[in-house]
């Protein structure tokens, strides 16, 4: 082979990119409009909510509240639940804590009129949204031969359909404000595997339909800078899974299932949803975020 001599080096400028030349005679072909989530030179490194509006499907109770008080502790100017019940004391208490920050807005997740609505009201009210929480869901843990059709569709109508109105609503109005929205899906490691702790495979197949959203409409939404992602959690303490570690055998099931042996507070897995709330973030998308400390029970 010949040395190559320097004269050989072409300058950047007249370098050729899929036949297309650099140089000063053929412009560049030029790439699709893309809105870039990338911060500006002046952006704040530190993962924060400041100046966000969220919103939070499922709100008023359990994971959704655990999630709304730690972007409160994280500075989001404002955080809205969006649920169909009216709200307990603790959704007062935390309110109470946040003066004018923390706000309830009766809503059916099932109904596209009323999360568009919802949402409507959160603008007219904050003048923008941020972030979207889709959180709402229910579960129902039984031998899958004993699930019948109204049930297997009550839980498909709000995990699933619920979940894509709630993202496809708010990724309406990100779009009509020209705002970089983030989208983030409460999914579950049941999507990944079996919870032998307590079956339901009705459950997992919900979850497994919204983390594979995650992944679809974060690619068809790069473009507009929305991102979309998803976190999985594992056991978590709430009223609809108190039972879990009441079971006789649930220490010995720990033993060898490993990992942290207890349910999480719901308020743990608050910093996954802050992190992709946030500008942090500003790369991340079309992920799924297990927060899942008892690792072998799935």
């Amino acid at each position: 082979m010949s040395p190559i001599s320097t004269s050989d080096i072409k300058p950047p400028s007249q370098l050729s990119f899929n036949g297309i030349s650099n140089g000063n005679a053929v412009q560049p072909q030029q790439d699709p409009e893309y809105l870039s989530t990338q911060p500006g030179p002046d952006h704040d490194w530190k993962v924060s909510l400041k100046n966000k509006v969220v919103a939070i499907t499922g709100a008023n109770r359990g994971i959704g509240l655990g999630i709304a008080e730690v972007c409160l502790a994280n500075d989001a100017l404002a955080v809205y639940s969006l649920d169909i019940f009216e709200p307990g004391d603790e959704f007062q208490a935390i309110r109470n804590e946040n003066p004018k920050r923390f706000h309830y807005i009766h809503c059916d997740v099932t109904s596209e009129e009323s999360i568009t609505s919802a949402i409507d009201t959160i603008v007219a009210n904050q003048g923008r949204i941020d972030g979207l929480v889709a959180n709402a869901g229910m579960t129902k843990h039984q031998p899958a031969l004993q699930f019948d059709h109204a049930q297997l569709e009550q839980l498909f109508k709000l995990n699933v359909f619920a979940a894509y109105f709630c993202a496809t609503a708010a990724a309406k109005k990100f779009i009509e404000l020209g705002v970089r929205g983030s989208i983030v899906f409460t999914a579950s490691m049941t999507s990944y595997r079996p919870n032998r702790a307590a079956p339901s495979a009705p459950y997992g197949a919900t979850k497994a339909a919204v983390r594979n959203m995650t992944h679809t409409l974060a690619m068809e939404w790069a473009k507009h800078g929305i991102r979309v992602n998803s976190v999985s959690p594992g056991f978590v303490k709430t009223a609809m899974t108190y039972f879990v570690d009441q079971a006789p055998d649930w220490k010995l099931k720990m033993q060898y299932y490993g990992g942290m042996p207890r349910l999480a507070d719901p308020k743990e897995l608050g910093g996954a949803y802050v992190y992709l709330l946030s500008d942090g973030a500003s790369y991340t998308t079309g992920v799924d975020l297990p927060v899942a400390g008892v690792v072998g029970a799935w």
